[in-house]
């Protein structure tokens, strides 16, 4: 793939549409798919949800920390995976959370944005809470690679909810205030429809309980977890998210992946037909 990652994104939207198929594989997952609790078993896991997904979505978010959890051998493995992914012409969303300052930072971006590095993903998730301007270094890699990022603006638990909500000095919530700076750096950046530096926003709050509006998200992809097992429901979409649903990462993962190796593929079908019928183009 190459080009800006949100015309990237809006070609998979176009193309495979916008379900995004989490690649979790906790330790109970692991069991009820009969695979070990190592770095092999996770590989395996990795591997099989690649397999299934390839030609029946576009998206893939692998979450990090169910690889790391193994050292060594769990990136090793990791590195498969996102390599397998990639090569199946899947988008990949490298689910690290990063944050930092400086230098730190700026080594996060270069792990996990730039071509021919071994962890090589087309977006990662980043955290900004020293700031959006903490993460200026990985925003330029990002864009200087055809990378996306995705900031953490409002997440579905409930113990970040006062501190997602408190008021910044200029009168908006941090969640507000961190999806208008997304914007405002898209808008800087030249972007084209829909830009490369996008938001974290759980499908399990409302927007309007953490100060956000749904015209806030226009013309930035927006990441939402929390379809299925966190309890949003994929008919939901636009009841959710308004007009932004066309912006919309639909990322489930537990929901799909409970189907086992033997219903995956027909837990995806499921999951893009709901997709569709709740956000067609």
């Amino acid at each position: 793939m190459t080009g800006a990652f949100g015309s990237r994104l809006s070609e998979v939207f176009t193309a495979s549409g916008r379900l995004c198929v989490g690649i979790d594989p906790h330790s109970g997952l692991l069991d009820a798919w009969g695979l070990p609790d190592s770095a092999e078993g996770v590989r395996d896991f990795g591997m099989r949800v690649v397999e299934a997904v390839a030609g029946r979505a576009g998206i893939v978010k692998p979450q990090v920390a169910f690889f790391e959890r193994h050292g060594a051998a769990g990136y090793a493995a990791l590195e498969r995976v996102l390599s397998a992914a990639r090569a199946a012409g899947l988008l990949v969303i490298a689910d690290v959370k990063r944050g930092d300052l400086g230098t730190s930072v700026d080594a996060y971006g270069e792990a996990w944005l730039t071509p021919g590095s071994s962890l090589e993903a087309d977006a990662m998730t980043v955290v900004a809470y020293q700031g959006l301007g903490s993460l200026t270094g990985v925003l330029h890699r990002a864009q200087a690679n055809g990378k996306g990022v995705f900031v953490l603006a409002a997440t579905s638990n409930p113990e970040a909810f006062a501190t997602q909500t408190a008021t910044r000095e200029d009168g908006l919530s941090v969640a507000a205030g961190v999806v208008a700076d997304v914007a405002a750096w898209n808008a800087a950046s030249g972007r084209a429809a829909l830009g490369s530096a996008g938001v974290v926003v759980g499908a399990t709050i409302g927007l309007a309980d953490v100060g956000l509006r749904e015209s806030d998200l226009t013309g930035m992809p927006v990441l939402a977890p929390g379809f299925g097992h966190q309890g949003a429901r994929i008919e939901q979409l636009s009841e959710l998210f308004g007009s932004a649903a066309q912006n919309v990462v639909v990322s489930a993962s537990r929901s799909i992946l409970s189907a086992g190796p033997s219903g995956l593929e027909a837990a995806i079908d499921d999951a893009v037909a709901q997709v569709t019928a709740a956000c067609p183009e």
